[in-house]
């Protein structure tokens, strides 16, 4: 910092600009821009900015004295998607371009006092912005940032090359440095952006900034929700006498997590398995197909449930036959009364050699009433491949039914689990049977304690584990997931995941 003395600086407030504070305001620039000569804005032309859009013409002042000043117009992005000028942006400096329905805030102006310089005065011009373009919900902040120490280095290298070298900390840029040090990124290079700015040699770096809680305008009368309320079942292995009475039990919990006002109710895998005993003088790869012939009747009735109940359903999965190959499915049940079916890809050993199992070939997330949302049955979870394709698709919520015997294969799809919250940025919801079926025949007993998993960081559970049921006791677990903190977390996480991948060495893709 220069010669100002801090001690005496009585206050420091922002304030909007108004026009009575043209002839400082003018002096403050020419001050500012000492090395562009007539770099000032005319008085119509702030008259307009501040017509047009007060909110966004602001000024900093010490002592009652203008020492910064932030200009900015709303525009449509769509507008600007390849090169333009400064001269266009601004409507030849006319602001014609400011749409009071546009998406995105642009600044076209920021400026600092030479001796006002170092005392982070920068950073609350990008602050204010950044809390006006959440306020106004416009889906992020856009500027051409000027790149003045360039001229000291275009002849022995390109402007992306120079980007580049100042991101690696190799050449120092206290402009461009600014930007990325307060969330900015290059989107591109403009080149003949401001006329006359030989120090850039009339390149700008394109530098932008997402707003993470935009909400994009939509048709329907309700909005995503922020808080997702999950209902998961830990269903008790017991004997029934038929479909009836095991669907008056899949009532009974359908109802009690919607009065809790749950957003989803998730189901285990293959929770219909009881209604084989009926088949047990059958050989075991008979019995799960005719156990099948039960599975639209199911799904239906669902359905059904889900309207009934305003619920959304996740039915865990059943045994399906389908061209006379068997395969392990469940159904995503809206409560706007659709319907789509997910598939088990990756069977295991046992149900391949004992019922005749296929893999499925759908890898897919759903869009939801209450944002994206992926399932995985029981042993998919063990797969990273799987999850890590929903999530580059933007998932926010992984489900995954199970089935396990045993304590070492439910910590498989437990840890497995939440490996994929973390790695995913995402919740992870799992819910599995428990109890013994000593009348079926290759599910003699369950084991199981459902949860729900979260990332590691500070909003978080210090453990990643939101909540979690009583293990090996049928119970149904409630619990609330906040969407937003998805968006913080990948956007200012302690470590960022998603972002950090490695993607010029590696990546994972659907065939």
């Amino acid at each position: 910092m220069s010669d100002i003395n801090m001690s005496k600086i009585d206050n420091l407030n922002l304030e909007f600009l108004q026009l009575k504070d043209y002839e400082e305001l003018k002096h403050a620039m020419i001050d500012s821009y000492s090395n562009l000569p007539d770099s000032y804005w005319r008085e119509e032309q702030i008259k307009t900015l501040i017509d047009k859009f007060p909110e966004g013409q602001v000024v900093l002042k010490v002592n009652e004295e203008i020492v910064a000043c932030a200009l900015s117009i709303v525009v449509k992005y769509e507008d600007f998607s390849g090169q333009y000028t400064y001269e266009q942006v601004t409507g030849n400096y006319k602001f014609t371009t400011h749409d009071d329905d546009g998406d995105v805030l642009y600044g076209i102006e920021v400026f600092i006092k030479p001796q006002y310089r170092g005392m982070r005065l920068g950073r609350r011009l990008y602050d204010y912005r950044k809390e006006l373009c959440e306020n106004l919900n416009l889906r992020g902040i856009a500027f051409g940032g000027r790149i003045p120490n360039y001229h000291n280095h275009a002849s022995e290298m390109t402007p992306k090359e120079y980007i580049e070298k100042v991101r690696n900390k190799e050449i120092t840029d206290s402009v461009l440095n600014f930007q990325l040090s307060n969330d900015f990124h290059v989107s591109r290079v403009l080149k003949n952006y401001l006329d006359g700015d030989k120090a850039s040699m009339e390149f700008a770096v394109l530098l932008e900034w997402d707003n993470i809680y935009y909400t994009k305008p939509v048709t329907k009368t309700t909005a995503l929700k922020s808080t997702v309320r999950l209902g998961l079942i830990q269903w008790q292995m017991r004997p029934y006498s038929g479909f009836n009475e095991l669907m008056q039990q899949v009532e009974y919990f359908v109802d009690a997590v919607a009065a809790y006002r749950s957003d989803f109710a998730l189901f285990p895998e293959y929770f219909n398995a009881p209604l084989m005993a009926a088949y047990n003088k059958l050989s075991v790869s008979d019995s799960i197909r005719e156990l099948a012939k039960y599975t639209e009747m199911i799904r239906n009735k669902f359905s059904e449930l889900s309207i009934k109940y305003n619920i959304n359903i996740i039915t865990g999965s059943m045994p399906e036959i389908i061209d006379g190959q068997l395969y392990n499915v469940g159904n995503l049940c809206r409560r706007d009364g659709t319907i789509e079916r997910y598939e088990k890809i990756h069977v295991t050993p046992d149900e391949q050699k004992v019922w005749g199992l296929q893999g499925g070939d759908k890898i897919q997330t759903f869009d939801t009433d209450c944002g994206k949302i992926g399932i995985l049955i029981c042993y998919d979870s063990e797969f990273p491949e799987l999850s890590r394709i929903m999530a580059q698709e933007g998932m926010q919520i992984l489900f995954v039914p199970f089935l396990t015997d045993t304590q070492n294969a439910y910590a498989r799809v437990r840890l497995c689990s939440q490996a994929r919250a973390v790695e995913n940025e995402c919740y992870v919801a799992i819910a599995g049977s428990v109890g013994n079926l000593p009348a079926v025949e290759n599910m003699d007993i369950s084991y199981a304690q459902s949860a729900v998993f979260t990332p590691c960081d500070f909003a978080f559970p210090s453990n990643g584990v939101k909540a979690e049921a009583t293990a090996n006791t049928e119970m149904i677990l409630v619990a609330d997931v906040d969407l937003d903190l998805l968006k913080e977390l990948h956007n200012y996480g302690a470590v960022k995941n998603l972002k950090d991948r490695r993607i010029d060495l590696y990546e994972v893709s659907k065939k």
